[in-house]
C-alpha cells in the first residue's frame, strides 16, 4: 500500500496522477491530510482520478477516517482516505 501525504497546497491533479499511478501497481493507495484545506485538495484528487480512471472503465471508492500523526514531535489528528478499485466492474 502506498501512502500519499497531501497538503492544502497540493495540486490535485498531480495527485490524482499519483493515485491512478498508485493503483496501477496496488489495489489501494491511502491519503493522509491534516487541517481543511488539506482534505479538500485530497477528496478533489480522488474525484479528478475517478473520473480519469472512468474513461478507461475503472470506477474507484473511498473510506475516510481518522489518523493520529505525529508532526515536530506533537500529535495531530487527521484524515485518512482509503481510496481503492471497484473489483466488480
Amino acid at each position: 500500500m502506498e501512502i500519499l501525504k497531501v497538503s492544502s497546497n497540493s495540486n490535485p491533479n498531480k495527485v490524482a496522477g499519483a493515485i491512478a499511478g498508485a493503483l496501477g501497481k496496488n489495489s489501494m493507495v491511502e491519503l493522509q491530510a491534516i487541517g481543511a484545506g488539506a482534505v479538500n485538495q485530497a477528496v478533489k484528487a480522488v474525484v479528478i482520478a475517478n473520473r480519469f480512471l472512468g474513461e478507461q472503465g475503472k470506477k474507484l471508492f473511498m473510506v475516510p477516517g481518522f489518523i493520529d500523526i505525529e508532526v515536530d514531535g506533537k500529535v495531530r489528528t487527521g484524515m485518512s482516505i482509503k481510496v481503492y478499485l471497484d473489483e466488480k466492474k
